[in-house]
């Protein structure tokens, strides 16, 4: 077997015993566990903590009977196992963050420097969105004026997908759209301004991306600035409470 794909299932996080181990059932298919120590040369002593670490990882089962005997999964089951476990993993580490670190990082003001970008181009902006919607956890607030539709045309339907969280979702748009109102008032609380001087998103009061222009964005900015995102979200409450509320027919 190539070095490449033994080095492939240690990065996976198997151990040299255990890809022994699973090699061999590959080739022979259901065997016990003497003759797979026999032909991996896995010390008869270690075996059974190998073969049991394997099945736990979700790499081989085990048939009933005496002596019990062992066969391998399709490696593509085992690791798909693999990816669920881990992206499993990532957002349990990334709830964790969120919640009981970020806050500690913020409250005491450890962010000396904060990052502030200007973005070139619609499609580093649509990228943009689609990051800051994905991580959202508590609060969207969403400005749409004239100039900022098609971006957040591009995103709706990650804004959707908001449905099945627990993200409030604020969306204050101009009153000459020609958005699917309905579509927005399934998703959110929608309120409606005669007119808006640029627009953007504020996700979870920690980061903004602010959209200025007339006809179309002119400047893209996004930050993490605590006093940039509370003046923004500040703002948007503003006119959020003097938007009117939008009503069907």
């Amino acid at each position: 077997m190539a070095e490449k794909a033994k080095s492939a299932l240690r990065e996976i996080g198997l151990t040299d015993y255990e890809i022994r181990a699973y090699l061999h059932l590959l080739r022979i298919g259901v065997t016990s566990a003497s003759q797979i120590s026999e032909h991996t040369n896995v010390p008869y002593s270690k075996i059974y903590e190998v073969l049991n670490s394997l099945e736990r990882k979700g790499w081989i089962e085990t048939s009933p009977g005496r002596p019990r005997r062992y066969y391998p999964k399709s490696p593509i089951e085992a690791l798909e196992g693999k990816r669920l476990q881990v992206e499993k993993m990532i957002k349990d580490w990334q709830k964790l963050v969120l919640d009981e670190l970020q806050p500690l990082y913020e409250k005491r003001e450890i962010r000396e420097k904060p990052d502030v970008w200007i973005l070139r181009g619609e499609f580093d902006a649509i990228a943009k969105l689609k990051d800051m919607i994905g991580n959202a956890r508590t609060e969207l607030m969403v400005a749409v004026p004239t100039l900022t539709k098609p971006l957040v045309d591009a995103v709706l339907p990650l804004l959707k997908g908001l449905v099945e969280s627990n993200v409030k979702l604020l969306v204050m748009i101009s009153r000459d759209q020609t958005f699917d109102l309905e579509t927005l008032l399934n998703i959110g609380e929608v309120r409606v301004r005669d007119s808006m001087f640029g627009g953007g998103i504020i996700a979870d009061g920690r980061e903004a991306l602010l959209i200025l222009g007339e006809k179309k964005p002119s400047l893209i900015i996004w930050s993490d600035h605590l006093g940039l995102v509370k003046f923004a979200r500040d703002y948007f409450q503003y006119l959020w409470n003097t938007a009117s509320i939008f009503e069907t027919a």
